[in-house]
Protein backbone atom coordinates (compact mmCIF):
# COMPACT_ATOMS: atom_id res chain seq x y z
CA UNK A 1 0.00 0.00 0.00
CA UNK A 2 1.09 3.94 -1.05
CA UNK A 3 1.76 6.71 1.26
CA UNK A 4 -1.47 8.69 0.85
CA UNK A 5 -1.30 13.06 0.82
CA UNK A 6 -4.49 14.41 1.62
CA UNK A 7 -5.15 18.22 0.06
CA UNK A 8 -7.42 20.29 0.94
CA UNK A 9 -8.05 23.47 -1.88
CA UNK A 10 -5.46 25.25 0.49
CA UNK A 11 -3.22 22.77 0.28
CA UNK A 12 -2.89 22.95 -3.61
CA UNK A 13 -3.54 26.48 -3.62
CA UNK A 14 0.61 26.49 -1.74
CA UNK A 15 1.99 24.03 -2.85
CA UNK A 16 4.77 24.61 -5.01
CA UNK A 17 8.59 23.52 -6.17
CA UNK A 18 11.81 24.29 -4.72
CA UNK A 19 13.69 27.09 -6.58
CA UNK A 20 17.71 25.66 -6.12
CA UNK A 21 18.61 22.41 -4.66
CA UNK A 22 19.78 22.09 -1.17
CA UNK A 23 23.22 20.94 -0.38
CA UNK A 24 23.08 18.57 2.55
CA UNK A 25 19.37 17.48 1.21
CA UNK A 26 21.23 16.29 -1.98
CA UNK A 27 24.23 15.44 0.05
CA UNK A 28 21.95 12.94 2.43
CA UNK A 29 20.59 11.15 -0.51
CA UNK A 30 23.67 11.06 -2.84
CA UNK A 31 25.61 9.34 0.79
CA UNK A 32 22.56 6.80 0.50
CA UNK A 33 23.24 6.51 -3.89
CA UNK A 34 26.80 5.54 -3.14
CA UNK A 35 26.34 2.79 -1.41
CA UNK A 36 23.94 1.45 -3.94
CA UNK A 37 24.82 -0.74 -6.88
CA UNK A 38 21.60 -0.31 -8.85
CA UNK A 39 20.33 2.17 -11.63
CA UNK A 40 23.94 2.31 -13.22
CA UNK A 41 23.42 3.47 -16.70
CA UNK A 42 22.03 7.09 -14.59
CA UNK A 43 24.82 7.08 -11.45
CA UNK A 44 27.18 4.54 -12.49
CA UNK A 45 30.28 6.86 -13.77
CA UNK A 46 29.20 9.05 -11.34
CA UNK A 47 30.08 6.38 -8.39
CA UNK A 48 33.25 4.93 -10.39
CA UNK A 49 34.86 8.40 -10.25
CA UNK A 50 33.25 9.28 -6.38
CA UNK A 51 34.61 6.02 -4.02
CA UNK A 52 38.00 5.24 -5.32
CA UNK A 53 39.03 9.33 -4.01
CA UNK A 54 36.96 8.66 -0.36
CA UNK A 55 39.21 8.00 2.38
CA UNK A 56 38.30 4.96 4.75
CA UNK A 57 36.58 6.63 7.54
CA UNK A 58 33.82 7.53 5.24
CA UNK A 59 32.55 4.04 5.10
CA UNK A 60 31.66 5.02 8.80
CA UNK A 61 29.54 7.16 7.60
CA UNK A 62 27.79 4.70 5.59
CA UNK A 63 26.96 2.63 8.39
CA UNK A 64 25.21 5.98 10.29
CA UNK A 65 23.56 6.73 6.94
CA UNK A 66 22.42 3.33 5.16
CA UNK A 67 20.93 2.92 1.64
CA UNK A 68 17.84 2.24 3.35
CA UNK A 69 17.75 3.63 6.47
CA UNK A 70 16.24 7.03 8.39
CA UNK A 71 18.56 10.18 7.71
CA UNK A 72 18.47 12.46 11.48
CA UNK A 73 16.76 15.85 10.34
CA UNK A 74 20.10 17.40 11.48
CA UNK A 75 22.35 16.17 8.47
CA UNK A 76 19.25 16.68 5.82
CA UNK A 77 17.87 20.03 6.53
CA UNK A 78 15.88 21.18 3.77
CA UNK A 79 17.24 24.60 3.39
CA UNK A 80 19.43 26.55 0.67
CA UNK A 81 22.29 27.96 1.73
CA UNK A 82 26.22 27.84 1.89
CA UNK A 83 27.04 24.69 2.73
CA UNK A 84 30.32 25.68 4.44
CA UNK A 85 27.63 27.35 6.65
CA UNK A 86 25.03 24.33 7.36
CA UNK A 87 28.31 22.24 7.79
CA UNK A 88 29.08 24.75 10.78
CA UNK A 89 25.42 24.51 11.79
CA UNK A 90 26.11 20.29 12.18
CA UNK A 91 29.36 21.58 13.79
CA UNK A 92 28.41 23.99 16.52
CA UNK A 93 25.34 21.36 17.22
CA UNK A 94 25.64 20.18 21.24
CA UNK A 95 26.35 16.85 21.54
CA UNK A 96 23.69 15.55 23.12
CA UNK A 97 21.47 16.43 20.40
CA UNK A 98 23.24 14.68 18.09
CA UNK A 99 23.08 12.03 20.53
CA UNK A 100 19.48 12.33 21.18
CA UNK A 101 18.78 12.77 16.97
CA UNK A 102 20.56 9.13 16.80
CA UNK A 103 19.28 7.32 19.31
CA UNK A 104 16.21 7.75 18.07
CA UNK A 105 16.83 5.98 15.31
CA UNK A 106 16.34 2.27 14.13
CA UNK A 107 18.78 0.13 16.63
CA UNK A 108 21.35 -1.00 13.88
CA UNK A 109 21.69 2.44 13.11
CA UNK A 110 21.88 4.06 16.45
CA UNK A 111 24.70 1.52 17.33
CA UNK A 112 27.07 2.65 14.63
CA UNK A 113 26.42 5.95 15.65
CA UNK A 114 27.17 5.74 19.13
CA UNK A 115 30.53 3.05 18.51
CA UNK A 116 31.74 5.19 15.39
CA UNK A 117 30.42 8.84 16.16
CA UNK A 118 29.02 9.77 19.12
CA UNK A 119 31.73 8.36 21.99
CA UNK A 120 33.01 11.91 22.65
CA UNK A 121 32.15 15.54 22.53
CA UNK A 122 33.73 16.13 19.19
CA UNK A 123 31.17 14.11 17.65
CA UNK A 124 29.93 16.63 15.52
CA UNK A 125 33.07 17.81 14.79
CA UNK A 126 34.09 14.89 13.33
CA UNK A 127 30.34 14.11 11.57
CA UNK A 128 30.64 17.25 9.77
CA UNK A 129 33.93 16.52 8.38
CA UNK A 130 32.83 13.63 7.02
CA UNK A 131 30.21 15.15 5.49
CA UNK A 132 32.53 17.68 4.15
CA UNK A 133 34.57 15.09 2.76
CA UNK A 134 31.61 13.38 0.44
CA UNK A 135 30.59 16.53 -0.78
CA UNK A 136 33.99 17.79 -1.91
CA UNK A 137 34.19 14.89 -3.85
CA UNK A 138 30.75 13.77 -4.41
CA UNK A 139 28.76 17.12 -4.98
CA UNK A 140 30.89 20.07 -5.94
CA UNK A 141 32.37 18.90 -8.95
CA UNK A 142 28.83 18.09 -10.08
CA UNK A 143 26.68 20.93 -9.04
CA UNK A 144 26.78 22.48 -11.97
CA UNK A 145 24.97 19.60 -13.51
CA UNK A 146 22.57 18.63 -10.53
CA UNK A 147 21.53 22.38 -10.54
CA UNK A 148 21.15 21.89 -14.45
CA UNK A 149 18.76 18.88 -14.01
CA UNK A 150 16.94 20.41 -10.85
CA UNK A 151 16.68 23.06 -13.05
CA UNK A 152 15.51 21.42 -16.56
CA UNK A 153 12.80 19.40 -13.78
CA UNK A 154 11.21 22.93 -12.90
CA UNK A 155 10.47 24.06 -16.36
CA UNK A 156 8.98 20.91 -17.12
CA UNK A 157 6.78 21.74 -13.70
CA UNK A 158 5.95 24.95 -15.01
CA UNK A 159 4.98 23.68 -18.36
CA UNK A 160 2.17 21.56 -16.44
CA UNK A 161 1.13 24.29 -14.24
CA UNK A 162 0.89 26.61 -16.92
CA UNK A 163 -1.44 24.06 -19.35
CA UNK A 164 -3.25 21.61 -17.04
CA UNK A 165 -3.05 23.77 -13.66
CA UNK A 166 -2.08 21.87 -10.05
CA UNK A 167 -3.90 18.50 -11.08
CA UNK A 168 -1.32 18.16 -14.36
CA UNK A 169 1.51 19.25 -12.25
CA UNK A 170 0.49 16.41 -9.24
CA UNK A 171 -0.22 13.80 -12.16
CA UNK A 172 3.39 14.14 -14.02
CA UNK A 173 5.57 13.78 -11.42
CA UNK A 174 7.07 10.21 -11.28
CA UNK A 175 4.49 8.40 -12.83
CA UNK A 176 3.63 5.40 -12.22
CA UNK A 177 4.81 5.32 -8.91
CA UNK A 178 3.97 8.87 -7.92
CA UNK A 179 -0.18 9.03 -8.95
CA UNK A 180 -2.85 12.09 -8.17
CA UNK A 181 -6.41 11.00 -7.31
CA UNK A 182 -7.78 13.91 -6.24
CA UNK A 183 -7.47 14.85 -3.61
CA UNK A 184 -5.09 12.46 -2.74
CA UNK A 185 -1.51 12.08 -3.78
CA UNK A 186 -0.39 8.06 -3.67
CA UNK A 187 3.09 7.46 -3.46
CA UNK A 188 5.29 4.03 -3.64
CA UNK A 189 7.75 4.71 -1.06
CA UNK A 190 11.01 2.53 -1.24
CA UNK A 191 9.97 1.34 2.63
CA UNK A 192 6.50 -0.35 2.00
CA UNK A 193 5.06 2.73 3.98
CA UNK A 194 1.22 2.45 4.66
CA UNK A 195 0.08 5.54 6.17
CA UNK A 196 -1.80 8.44 5.41
CA UNK A 197 -0.95 12.33 5.90
CA UNK A 198 -3.01 15.41 6.04
CA UNK A 199 -1.22 18.78 5.09
CA UNK A 200 -3.81 20.88 7.17
CA UNK A 201 -3.72 23.79 4.57
CA UNK A 202 0.41 24.20 4.68
CA UNK A 203 0.48 22.06 0.97
CA UNK A 204 3.36 20.45 -0.09
CA UNK A 205 6.78 21.99 -1.40
CA UNK A 206 8.33 19.34 -4.29
CA UNK A 207 11.85 19.02 -4.61
CA UNK A 208 13.17 17.59 -7.80
CA UNK A 209 16.13 15.23 -7.45
CA UNK A 210 19.06 14.52 -9.57
CA UNK A 211 20.24 11.31 -7.40
CA UNK A 212 17.02 10.10 -6.72
CA UNK A 213 15.73 7.42 -9.65
CA UNK A 214 13.07 5.39 -8.66
CA UNK A 215 12.09 6.02 -4.82
CA UNK A 216 10.35 9.52 -3.30
CA UNK A 217 11.41 10.91 0.09
CA UNK A 218 9.11 12.69 2.30
CA UNK A 219 9.61 14.95 5.57
CA UNK A 220 6.32 15.15 6.45
CA UNK A 221 7.90 17.22 9.64
CA UNK A 222 9.48 19.83 7.57
CA UNK A 223 8.54 23.32 8.33
CA UNK A 224 6.89 25.74 7.17
CA UNK A 225 5.59 22.78 5.26
CA UNK A 226 6.07 18.77 4.55
CA UNK A 227 8.50 18.38 1.45
CA UNK A 228 8.69 15.70 -1.22
CA UNK A 229 11.43 14.98 -2.76
CA UNK A 230 11.17 12.84 -6.32
CA UNK A 231 13.40 11.72 -9.29
CA UNK A 232 14.35 14.72 -11.41
CA UNK A 233 13.83 14.31 -14.92
CA UNK A 234 16.73 13.79 -16.58
CA UNK A 235 18.30 15.05 -19.85
CA UNK A 236 20.61 12.05 -21.03
CA UNK A 237 23.08 13.99 -22.36
CA UNK A 238 23.86 15.57 -18.73
CA UNK A 239 24.18 12.29 -16.57
CA UNK A 240 26.42 13.09 -13.95
CA UNK A 241 29.91 11.67 -14.81
CA UNK A 242 28.59 11.83 -18.06
CA UNK A 243 32.37 12.19 -19.76
CA UNK A 244 33.46 9.08 -18.23
CA UNK A 245 31.18 6.77 -20.48
CA UNK A 246 30.56 8.61 -23.52
CA UNK A 247 32.75 6.20 -25.62
CA UNK A 248 30.31 3.39 -24.48
CA UNK A 249 27.25 5.51 -25.62
CA UNK A 250 29.23 6.37 -29.10
CA UNK A 251 29.52 2.48 -29.17
CA UNK A 252 26.21 1.65 -28.45
CA UNK A 253 24.58 4.68 -30.78
CA UNK A 254 26.70 3.05 -33.69
CA UNK A 255 25.47 -0.89 -32.66
CA UNK A 256 21.05 0.50 -32.37
CA UNK A 257 21.33 3.75 -34.02
CA UNK A 258 20.90 7.33 -32.24
CA UNK A 259 17.38 7.39 -31.70
CA UNK A 260 16.89 3.89 -30.70
CA UNK A 261 19.60 3.75 -28.29
CA UNK A 262 18.64 7.10 -26.88
CA UNK A 263 15.18 5.48 -26.57
CA UNK A 264 16.99 2.26 -24.70
CA UNK A 265 18.82 4.88 -22.10
CA UNK A 266 15.94 6.80 -21.22
CA UNK A 267 14.25 3.54 -20.38
CA UNK A 268 17.30 2.43 -18.04
CA UNK A 269 16.81 6.30 -17.11
CA UNK A 270 13.11 6.33 -16.54
CA UNK A 271 12.15 2.44 -15.16
CA UNK A 272 8.58 1.82 -15.82
CA UNK A 273 7.94 5.04 -18.14
CA UNK A 274 4.78 5.04 -20.29
CA UNK A 275 5.07 5.70 -23.94
CA UNK A 276 4.25 8.56 -23.95
CA UNK A 277 6.94 9.62 -21.30
CA UNK A 278 9.43 7.68 -23.57
CA UNK A 279 8.67 10.13 -26.30
CA UNK A 280 8.81 13.20 -24.60
CA UNK A 281 12.00 12.68 -22.99
CA UNK A 282 13.21 10.95 -26.12
CA UNK A 283 12.13 14.06 -28.25
CA UNK A 284 10.77 12.01 -30.71
CA UNK A 285 7.03 11.38 -31.59
CA UNK A 286 4.79 8.85 -29.43
CA UNK A 287 4.30 6.61 -32.64
CA UNK A 288 7.53 6.69 -33.28
CA UNK A 289 8.98 5.97 -29.40
CA UNK A 290 6.36 3.44 -29.94
CA UNK A 291 8.22 1.74 -32.66
CA UNK A 292 11.47 1.54 -31.20
CA UNK A 293 10.58 0.27 -27.90
CA UNK A 294 8.40 -2.56 -30.30
CA UNK A 295 12.11 -3.38 -31.62
CA UNK A 296 13.68 -3.09 -28.59
CA UNK A 297 11.33 -5.66 -26.74
CA UNK A 298 11.74 -7.43 -29.55
CA UNK A 299 15.27 -8.32 -29.15
CA UNK A 300 14.70 -8.91 -25.55
CA UNK A 301 16.57 -5.87 -24.69
CA UNK A 302 13.51 -4.15 -23.28
CA UNK A 303 10.01 -5.70 -21.07
CA UNK A 304 6.81 -4.17 -21.07
CA UNK A 305 3.78 -4.36 -19.21
CA UNK A 306 0.00 -3.00 -19.61
CA UNK A 307 -1.47 -0.46 -17.22
CA UNK A 308 -5.12 0.13 -17.42
CA UNK A 309 -4.36 1.85 -21.05
CA UNK A 310 -0.35 2.66 -21.58
CA UNK A 311 2.47 0.67 -21.52
CA UNK A 312 4.71 0.94 -18.93
CA UNK A 313 8.41 -0.08 -20.46
CA UNK A 314 11.52 -1.95 -18.01
CA UNK A 315 15.33 -2.63 -19.32
CA UNK A 316 15.86 -6.19 -19.07
CA UNK A 317 19.07 -7.79 -18.03
CA UNK A 318 20.46 -8.45 -21.50
CA UNK A 319 19.64 -4.54 -22.14
CA UNK A 320 21.69 -3.38 -18.86
CA UNK A 321 24.22 -5.65 -19.93
CA UNK A 322 24.53 -4.00 -23.26
CA UNK A 323 24.72 -0.81 -21.79
CA UNK A 324 27.16 -1.65 -19.51
CA UNK A 325 29.20 -3.52 -21.93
Amino acid sequence: MPLRIHFTGDDLARTRVTPAPWPLWELSIAVRELQARDNPVRLGAWRRQVLPGLPPQVRGLFQVMPQRGVIPDILSPPVGGNVNVLLDQVRSTPAGELRRQFEALPAAQASAATRLLLSDRKAPVRLAGLLGEVYERALLPYWTDITRIADADRAARSKDLLHGGVERLLSGLFPPRIRWRPPVLEIDMMSGTDADVHLHGRGLLLAPSPFLVTASIIDVDAAPQPVLAYPAHHDPARLLGATAVNGGRTSLVKLLGRTRAAVLHTIAERPGCTTTELASTAGISPASASEHAGVLRGAGLITARRHRNTMLHVISPIGMALLNA
